[in-house]
């Protein structure tokens, strides 16, 4: 069949990558797309992805069968409902489900209303009511914009003084629109852990547990990005721990069935804490994460189009999933300044050699082509380097070995993705 990714990150390269791998993939369309996709698909720069008539027109003009969505943007829009409107299968939930992540307090209700455990909160969209909840609180708090911010708009306050500055910042317009409703929170405690799960027909098949790294800089200092690097499975999740959180991703699907005016079909991304009184929800994502899909879907070992086919049809019970027993750690190669100002157009140099390792891939989140042909940074993220290993410590090793293969000029990164989760849960304490 004829498929269309849309996306121009690393999720959507891993997305493309894992799909392409299917006897079933004929056309693979990726829409902006980017370095790396225009050597396994199509790019289509051109297309607005987040406009659904754009995108139907697309479908309908190249004979595509599947529409798979990475980002959280055009879910928000509603191009899943435009499209299962016209009788196409679309991977990713409508405009509804996807306020799981479009909106922190639709989010919180919703957790709220199912007894789903998280964080206590309180929501506002007036500056003096939030900063008189906030002074009732201790520090350390959160405040996050209740909008889409591009995973920035998060802010752990350590004291009260930056919590009020982060408040402010929020209504003043730091995050554009995102920011004109905040919900601030308590500050929860201990490691936190991805678990990603399909859902359809209020059935949810978890995946592999994943732990992303979201400050800048090693020993989780700097402010929030993307997300740095990501390792899966994750070494410090008890079994108990797993099973709560399995129990809790599986309860949030079948509220969806409940809830929402049609079927939750995509992906439901749950980002817990692992508190002294067990797993928490900090949020929900209606997509696959990034960069944990980049460690997820290499550990896959079933056929990506029949699962996403079986959720985009609605039929969960066909769903089957295997999982590979390597690790896999993905360091996150980035430009100079990045989360803040960084510059574009530099050229990128030693991925070949780097894939030339064994169990190394690279995924591509912001690149391009210049008018030369040269492949240059497009993007703060610019590379998701992907190692799978034997072990814990063989697959870090690997990721960093093919880290320093690859050159541009600015390239930052963290050195101790998983260091932590390598030396146990007490480097948590």
């Amino acid at each position: 069949m004829n498929i269309l990714v849309l996306g121009g990150g690393g999720r959507e390269h891993a997305i493309a990558w894992s799909l392409a791998k299917s006897p079933r993939t004929d056309k693979l369309y990726v829409a902006p797309g980017n370095g790396g996709t225009a050597d396994i698909a199509r790019n289509v720069p051109d297309l607005a992805v987040e406009d659904g008539r754009a995108v139907l027109a697309f479908v309908e003009e190249h004979d595509v069968q599947l529409v798979v969505i990475g980002p959280e943007a055009p879910l928000v829009a509603g191009v899943a409902d435009e499209l299962r409107e016209a009788g196409i299968a679309v991977f990713g939930p409508d405009a509804q489900g996807a306020q799981l992540e479009g909106s922190k307090t639709f989010s919180k209700r919703f957790m709220d209303a199912h007894g789903i455990p998280t964080a206590r909160y309180g929501s506002f969209d007036d500056l003096e009511a939030a900063l008189g909840y906030l002074s009732a609180l201790e520090a350390p708090v959160v405040v996050k914009a209740d909008g889409l911010a591009a995973g920035k708009g998060v802010i752990v306050a350590e004291d009260k003084e930056t919590a009020e500055e982060a408040v402010r910042s929020c209504f003043d317009g730091a995050f554009g629109q995102a920011g004109s409703t905040v919900v601030i929170e308590e500050c929860l405690t201990g490691p936190e852990c991805s678990l990603l799960a399909f859902v359809s027909g209020g059935k949810a098949h978890c995946m592999a547990t994943a732990q992303d790294h979201k400050r800048a800089f090693d020993g989780d200092r700097g402010p929030n990005t993307g997300g740095m690097g990501v390792y899966s499975p994750v070494p410090i999740v008890t079994a108990d721990e797993l099973a709560a959180m399995h129990e809790i991703m599986e309860q949030s699907a079948a509220a969806t069935a409940t809830d929402f005016d049609c079927d939750y079909r995509g992906v439901l991304y749950g980002g817990f804490m692992l508190t002294p009184e067990g797993p928490k929800v900090l949020e929900f994502n209606a997509r696959f994460g990034d960069p944990e899909t980049q460690v997820v879907l290499p550990r896959l070992e079933a056929d990506l189009v029949d699962i996403v086919l079986a959720v985009a049809e609605g039929r969960p019970d066909d769903i089957e999933l295997r999982w590979s027993e390597q690790w896999a750690v993905c360091v996150v190669l980035a430009s100079e300044g990045y989360p803040g100002a960084y510059e574009k157009g530099k050229v990128i140099l030693g991925i070949e050699e780097a894939e030339e390792l064994e169990g190394v891939t690279v995924f591509h989140a912001g690149t391009a082509r210049n008018a030369d042909g040269e492949l240059v940074t497009a993007g703060g993220r610019v590379l998701n380097v992907v190692a799978l290993g034997d072990s814990f410590d063989d697959a870090r090793e690997k990721a960093y070995e093919a880290c320093n293969l690859i050159n541009f000029e600015g390239k930052q990164y963290r050195t101790d993705i998983g260091k932590k989760a390598a030396a146990g849960r007490e480097a948590w304490n």
